[in-house]
């Protein structure tokens, strides 16, 4: 196996809200004004993070992510992000320490460590004297392998930059790599829980500009490319983990893709074509029927809530994908996608508006978050995705919930006794809250891709029941 060279950094920060995303974008944007290929990943499930890094750099962002994934598996993922780019930035989550529960697993540490990845903690600066240098030292010292190897802070002043930075060093040893000053008109990190998506950001491209200019007076950006350079070689960049099916002929798959439908974990993607499927992306707000030779639907999630009524009112649409459906075309609709399958879906405003209708009830607007987290799935009979007592490991973040949820598999919280039952599997369906990370379950992504090609070769399959 031929090690492949990866230079890399990971940015993270002591807590949410700290700066990570903007400094990021920004770190990006300035090496690829330099001429640098950067590639970007994201630790954790987020959708909303890897598309402000696509906007930046002109391709795809992937998760990381070692609740989904294994270690090897996201080691092949940096490598394979390696393959065409010259320096991989992948942003933390949470605060640098924060994973599942009160625990230190799937933090942005625990893929810093299982990368071999140099960090560098974005440290808020303001109102700081002495104590910036304990907090550093506390995150640096926290682990004995703690990955810690150099600090940028945020919102400080040119002035005040070069004693905290000397301070810093001389207390800790950990290298200071530069500051940001107050910038209002460039931060990214305002989004309300990301309701806000990278294509809806007024004057995103200028914002990056200004914050690109900036940096690259106030941050050592050579320092920070050299830090990256010095991370060890990674092993294959092979990441799917499945072989290709050997179908027949192509497969084709309708993929929604709008302002309604947005959140898909690119490699989620990517797997399905490497298995055989032939993506097909159609709008369920603008087009007026699924689009033609398609043998699966792949609906996920985004934010369907806000366009309720718009999608209401395209009837001809919502009439194509309830006769696709039940005429048992292979359906995964996740959270989002789901929430569209009901008889009826609430606004914001709680005012309801008539959907697909395979799904009986509403979708319905509550006040906080439901069954928020990481679970694994366990099935509870045989499905499209996996038989009777098979696990699938997904995600929830949703404010609405559903009068029919759903019962086709139980959901457990990692470290906790709480279960519940959720979600629809039959032989040709997934639908429910929960998002899928099929990298991290191939087997389930080759049972949809062999359903799609199975319903190619019918002329139809039985009328699928109502849930």
């Amino acid at each position: 196996m031929t090690d492949i060279v990866a230079p890399r950094i990971l940015i993270g920060a002591p807590a949410s809200g700290g700066g990570k995303t903007t400094f990021t974008c920004g770190l990006l944007h300035a090496l690829v004004r330099r001429g640098l290929k950067a590639a970007a990943c994201k630790c954790g499930p987020d959708y909303i993070d890897p598309m402000f890094h696509s906007e930046v750099i002109g391709a795809f962002s992937r998760n990381l992510d070692l609740f989904f994934s294994s270690e090897e598996q996201v080691r092949r993922l940096v490598a394979d992000s390696a393959l065409h780019s010259d320096i991989t930035v992948i942003e933390g989550v949470m605060g640098y320490y924060d994973g599942i529960a009160v625990s230190d697993m799937a933090s942005a540490w625990d893929v810093a460590r299982a990368t071999d990845a140099p960090a560098v903690l974005v440290i808020d600066g303001r109102g700081r004297a002495r104590s910036i240098a304990a907090e550093v030292a506390g995150f640096a010292r926290f682990r004995e392998d703690s990955r810690v190897a150099g600090v940028v802070l945020n919102r400080v002043s040119p002035m005040l930059y070069p004693r905290l930075k000397s301070l810093i060093e001389d207390e800790t040893g950990i290298a200071v790599y530069g500051y940001l000053p107050v910038l209002d008109d460039c931060s990214l990190e305002s989004r309300h829980l990301g309701l806000v998506t990278a294509a809806e950001v007024d004057d995103l491209r200028g914002k990056l500009d200004r914050l690109a200019a900036v940096m690259e007076e106030t941050v050592d950006i050579d320092g920070l490319v050299g830090l990256a350079a010095g991370a060890p070689a990674l092993g294959s960049s092979d990441w799917q983990g499945a072989d290709p099916i050997g179908l027949d002929r192509p497969v084709r798959v309708g993929v929604a893709r709008d302002d309604a439908f947005c959140f898909y974990y690119v490699d989620a993607l990517r797997l399905l074509g490497h298995l055989g499927a032939e993506l097909v992306e159609f709008s369920p707000l603008a087009d007026s029927s699924l689009p033609d030779g398609i043998s699966g639907l792949y609906i996920g999630g985004g934010y369907p809530e806000l366009h309720a009524d718009e999608l209401s009112a395209n009837a001809s649409m919502r009439a194509s994908i309830a006769q696709a459906v039940r005429a048992g075309m292979p359906t995964i609709a996740e959270c989002g996608g789901f929430m569209y399958l009901h008889d009826a879906l609430e606004n914001a405003d709680g005012e309801a508006f008539e959907q697909v209708g395979v799904v009986s009830g509403t979708s319905f607007k509550t006040s906080k978050l439901s069954r928020f987290g990481y679970v694994t799935l366990t099935a509870s009979c045989d499905g499209m995705l996996a038989s009777e007592g098979g696990q699938l490991r997904a995600h929830e973040f949703h404010y609405w919930d559903s009068q029919n949820p759903g019962d086709s598999f139980v959901a457990e919280k990692p470290q906790s006794s709480r279960t519940w039952t959720c979600g629809f599997s039959t032989s040709v369906l997934y639908a429910g809250y929960p998002h899928l990370y099929l990298p991290g379950s191939p087997q389930a992504a080759a049972r949809f891709v062999r359903s799609c090609a199975a319903y190619g070769n019918e002329a139809q399959l039985p009328p699928a029941s109502r849930p």
